[in-house]
């Protein structure tokens, strides 16, 4: 059973031959070598590019290591670090290159895990220098993944970024309708190895072992952090307030008031910021629509990986209304747009009267879920798990009647009810038609 992920491969044949290298980035167990040594070579290979000019690389590969020997066998291809790991020994890796290349064919370079290569970026950059080679990689550690990633390469880098899988390319895979696959993918999640396991026992305990054991080990190898247990808190307390607003400070008085220990809100900050160095979150920031500016606080935390989350709190905390939150906000990012967390100011009339008995008129704060944008296109979404009364409709839609421009408005509910556009232009639309809709942008299927 395999996972397609035809809107990464799309967005790696759009970058194909452009003269910079194609960073695939994403959580470990996201499926990055699966996209790019399965799904794109087979790409490569169906279009008619002959094997000796695809050269593949995996550095955490015993068997490519053993023989990058060959070459220059004084030396080791491994180059022992102080904390007990490993690089790669970049001048016989550019001999192999060297070795299995000429200058009268094309070649690509698909290179896995390059973060273990000694000077990876020094020798990434000397490539591009050969103008016969289209060069991809992918890798795992938070300084490689960091969202600066590109900076790290002068310019010369090109990134997509792949997130576990999307709630179609899961019921695609395993082959599910709609209804019984949200049961399930609201659970454990999309990570594509935990999405093939046969029971959730097998599912539980991996997810757990995958937070304790890979995602958080590497932040704190990389940062060196002594606080392990704080930050184990921290990414707990952040699971349990998906979808809601926070700030640094709340989160350090939430922790304080859990586990009776003292935290500064510096250290939160640091904190979510290895997290999203690691693409374990992201963070949308709050924006103005009115006057058009950001907010720099508060902000909304979700999971790139719904599993992820819920395993951190045990399998304890499914509420249904904020996991359709984020699994929307993740099928936003998917389709390749920026979103953000809307604010809407509005004068409502209190009953309150001023000395000459009119009304007092406060202002009050709206939200909106969600302002998608893309380019020139911009959406307002609202993520409404039932809508079942009118009371209910009007209360969800009274932010986006209060935004007076005219990009499209959206209430996303699963109440299995038609799509539908109100008398002020609000749709309507069932959840799984969104979901399961075309994966590559909004307006192909609300527009």
């Amino acid at each position: 059973m395999a996972f397609k992920r035809n809107v990464y491969l799309d967005r790696l044949k759009a970058r194909e031959k452009n003269g910079l290298i194609k960073i695939i980035t994403g959580s470990r167990r996201a499926g990055k070598s699966y996209l790019l040594n399965e799904i794109f070579y087979s790409y490569l290979r169906d279009k008619g590019i002959r094997e000796n000019q695809i050269i593949k690389f995996a550095f955490d590969s015993d068997e490519y290591l053993d023989f990058l020997d060959s070459y220059f066998p004084e030396e080791s291809s491994r180059i022992l670090q102080k904390n007990g790991t490993y690089l790669v020994n970049a001048k016989k890796f550019r001999a192999f290159i060297k070795d299995k290349t000429s200058d009268e064919a094309d070649f690509y370079l698909l290179l896995d895990e390059v973060q273990l290569l000694e000077n990876f970026v020094g020798t990434l950059n000397s490539l591009l220098r050969h103008s016969n080679f289209d060069v991809y990689v992918t890798g795992s550690n938070s300084k490689f993944l960091s969202s600066d990633i590109v900076t790290e390469f002068k310019g010369r880098g090109s990134e997509v970024h792949i997130l576990p899988l999307s709630f179609s390319e899961y019921c695609e895979g395993l082959k599910l309708k709609p209804e019984e696959a949200w049961k399930s993918y609201i659970v454990t999640g999309g990570i594509p190895l935990v999405a093939l396991m046969k029971t959730d026992e097998e599912r539980f305990s991996y997810l757990k072992n995958l937070c304790e054991e890979t995602y958080l080990k590497d932040i704190i190898e990389h940062n060196r952090i002594r606080k392990q247990s704080e930050l184990a808190e921290t990414f707990d307390i952040i699971a349990s307030m998906i979808g809601s607003l926070v700030n640094s400070l709340k989160l350090a008085n939430t922790f304080k008031t859990l586990t009776k220990k003292d935290i500064t809100d510096c250290t939160i900050t640091t904190f979510i910021d290895y997290f999203e160095d690691a693409f374990l979150i992201s963070k949308a920031k709050k924006f103005n629509i009115k006057e058009k500016k950001y907010i720099s606080s508060p902000f909304k935390i979700y999971f790139e990986d719904i599993g992820v989350r819920n395993a951190r709190l045990n399998f304890r905390q499914i509420e249904e209304s904020h996991i359709m939150e984020n699994i929307l906000y993740n099928e936003l990012r998917y389709r390749g747009f920026l979103v953000d967390v809307g604010e809407v100011h509005v004068n409502e009339k209190t009953e309150k009267r001023d000395v000459n008995g009119k009304n007092i008129y406060a202002q009050k704060q709206l939200e909106v879920d969600f302002v998608a944008s893309s380019g020139s296109q911009k959406f307002y979404i609202q993520s409404v798990l039932n809508m079942d009364s009118s009371e209910k409709e009007m209360q969800e839609k009274k932010s986006l009647y209060n935004i007076d421009d005219s990009f499209k408005k959206f209430v996303i509910t699963k109440n299995n009810l038609n799509s539908s556009t109100d008398e002020k232009g609000i749709v309507t639309i069932n959840l799984f038609d969104f979901l399961m809709g075309d994966g590559l942008s909004v307006s192909n299927k609300l527009g």
